[in-house]
């Protein structure tokens, strides 16, 4: 059977998310990437195996909400639980600490991703996907690597606030419709994302992570660098110059 677009690529971030995922769970985690307020090892744990779970439902789920009386999503379920008790075992034998409680965090993130993925399709998951992830992983910047390693820092703001405007405006295009480059697309594409953002750091303020003007300025960026890119290849297209 043949794989769709959507599949190639959802196959093709999975391997090199699961990839990452192990190699990040088999080294020694340098100190400078943990700040007094970055999130719990529970939780990281917690996302990742949420997006795990997210990414090898739909490599194998054609885009379809989950079905809990379909073997597909206990198949799915199956393989993450057990990769998570090889993933435990195995840091016994590279200088980490297996923890059973890393575990449960494995397994409450998978269960939490299929219980999402049964509620939204492809699109509206993955945005409520990346916003919570990149709504954690920014306190966790914000806290650690954003003082002590800028570059790093700027460069996950720029791609993870451009990413999560590439998914909203996917969401308009096909959900709504909205289609660029009319009047109330470019308001929707450019004050969704931007509420986001304010949101995030409103957020991180309160909980004491810190506000860095400069990481939301490079956030906009991001966001206008999409909405740019996306009129300008329409306009393109509309005057008849093939891209």
């Amino acid at each position: 059977m043949a794989l769709s677009n959507r599949q190639k690529l959802t196959v093709t971030a999975l391997v090199i998310y699961w990839s990452f995922l192990f190699v990040l769970t088999h080294i020694p985690i340098p100190q400078i990437f943990f700040g007094e307020m970055s999130p719990s090892d529970k939780t990281l744990h917690y996302f990742a195996y949420l997006v795990l779970s997210f990414l090898l439902w739909f490599a194998i789920g054609a885009g379809e909400k989950v079905n809990w009386r379909k073997a597909t999503v206990w198949w799915v379920l199956f393989a993450v639980v057990w990769y998570g008790v090889f993933d435990e075992w195995l840091q016994g034998y590279v200088g980490r600490n297996p923890d059973i409680k890393d575990f449960f965090a494995d397994l409450a993130g998978a269960v939490t991703g299929l219980i999402v993925l049964s509620i939204f399709s492809f699109r509206p998951a993955s945005l409520v996907l990346t916003g919570a992830v990149i709504f954690v992983l920014t306190n966790f910047v914000q806290a650690g690597p954003a003082e002590q390693l800028p570059v790093i820092s700027g460069v996950f703001y720029l791609f993870a606030y451009a990413f999560f405007s590439v998914l909203w405006v996917w969401y308009m295009h096909y959900c709504l419709p909205i289609r660029a480059p009319q009047l109330k697309w470019l308001a929707g594409a450019i004050i969704v994302p931007v509420m986001f953002l304010s949101a995030v750091n409103i957020f991180c303020v309160i909980a004491g992570s810190g506000l860095s003007i400069v990481n939301v300025v490079v956030s906009a960026a991001g966001i206008a660098a999409v909405v740019i890119i996306i009129i300008s290849v329409r306009k393109s297209r509309y005057y008849g110059n093939p891209i």
